[in-house]
């Protein structure tokens, strides 16, 4: 993420390969494996009625898909009692801990104890993750029946001697593609749930397209068959589906970007009013929020969450640069086709067994008779509005039932 010139040029080629399309297909068995400890565990939520955090299971769901496809290893995530995962998952977890409050960008004198427990658990993390890049470069040696198709074992290939410090840099890598590969995902995935939960049009309608493209059976091992048969046709046929991603990766962008510009450089920027500032030597940051919910291209309902936007003529209508959750050009996301079939994935084997009911903030305001009351926008009406922050104790639960 902070390399440059010719250095990143020649990392980003040599990672790459590991995640075009067709690789990530060959993956597919891996990724609908991970499937079944989170099925498990919504089906035991939706059982028994208890409130939980769709947070922590789709973290560990999507921290357990991201392991797989790196490294082909089982991180034991999906775990609720954090004493039973594996030891890189809880490692995570407690430094990720030591940012969560507005306390984390401060020097290192000024909070020293939690710049030793970083480094520490940083330094085991490391140790961790280069004990299998060491295992899985050995595979790579062996014969074909022992070879392994990561992307980690695909960017080892060509390495005839694994030295400290290629060992070094692909511990960078994999460690920025498993933070950033579960993290991203899982906050995107949760606000497609909590809008589809509250949009009834939306959901009828995907219910209708998944029906309609994988047969009326809904059970995720019915599901789970079609897609293992690797018939990439059918995530062509799911427009709505698409849609549904795009819009909520559009109102809810889980990432940015900065760049920066030389010191004389000569890089102008013009604004909208004609005024022309120079920013050589300045680091601009692209404001997702905000480029995302421009009335200009998305219209008066450009604060809406309306899947129909991207379909038919209106989608080809919007500008692609109007929409750049993965942001563009040569240094775009290189993990977003792997979040994208992610997506697709659980919302395909979830959103027909389970209807998803927010609790707490965001939560529907019911009328008389306990049905949510519906809005002009055809969308549940709120006790109070949801909206992301940089630090909470804790993620809003939501209630589970079963799809009668």
């Amino acid at each position: 993420m902070s390399s440059q010139g010719m250095f990143w040029k020649d990392l980003r080629k040599t990672y790459n390969p590991g995640f075009t399309w067709q690789h990530l297909w060959s993956l597919l068995p891996l990724l609908l494996d991970r499937m079944g400890p989170f099925l498990t565990h919504l089906d035991a939520f939706a059982a028994s009625g208890e409130e939980f955090s769709l947070e922590l299971l789709i973290s560990n769901l999507t921290l357990d898909i991201i392991g797989a496809a790196v490294m082909d290893v089982d991180l034991d995530a999906q775990h609720i009692d954090h004493a039973k995962q594996g030891e890189l998952v809880r490692l995570f977890s407690q430094i990720l801990v030591t940012f969560s409050d507005d306390k984390n960008n401060l020097p290192w004198y000024i909070v020293p104890l939690t710049a030793y427990r970083r480094f520490r658990l940083g330094r085991r993390i490391d140790t961790l993750v280069k004990d299998v890049i060491r295992r899985k470069y050995v595979e790579s040696r062996g014969g074909m029946e022992n070879k392994s198709h990561s992307i980690l074992a695909l960017s080892l290939q060509d390495t005839e001697i694994l030295t400290n410090e290629i060992l070094s840099q692909t511990s960078d890598q994999v460690k920025t593609f498993l933070f950033a590969g579960h993290d991203t995902n899982s906050a995107a995935l949760q606000w497609a749930f909590y809008e589809l939960s509250r949009t009834p049009r939306a959901l009828k309608a995907l219910r209708h397209e998944l029906d309609s493209v994988l047969g009326l059976n809904s059970d995720p091992a019915v599901v789970s068959s079609k897609f293992a048969e690797n018939n990439e046709n059918l995530f062509s046929q799911m427009h709505y589906l698409n849609a549904i991603i795009k819009e909520t990766l559009r109102l809810y962008p889980p990432g940015a970007t900065v760049r920066r510009s030389d010191p004389g450089a000569g890089c102008i920027v013009r604004s909208s009013t004609g005024e022309e500032y120079c920013i050589d030597g300045m680091i601009t940051y692209s404001c997702l929020s905000i480029i995302h919910r421009d009335p200009a291209v998305y219209g008066d309902n450009a604060e809406d969450w309306v899947p129909e936007r991207w379909l038919g003529e209106a989608g080809k209508s919007i500008p692609a640069t109007a929409w750049r959750p993965f942001e563009r050009g040569p240094r775009n996301c290189i993990g977003q086709e792997l979040a994208n079939l992610e997506s697709r994935i659980i919302l395909a084997m979830v959103a027909r067994k389970y209807d998803f009911v927010k609790v707490g903030l965001g939560e529907a305001k019911l009328d008389e008779n306990g049905l949510p009351e519906i809005n002009e926008k055809g969308q549940h009406k709120t006790n109070s509005p949801l909206y992301s922050v940089s630090c909470t104790p804790e993620s809003p639960s939501l209630d589970l039932r079963l799809k009668g």
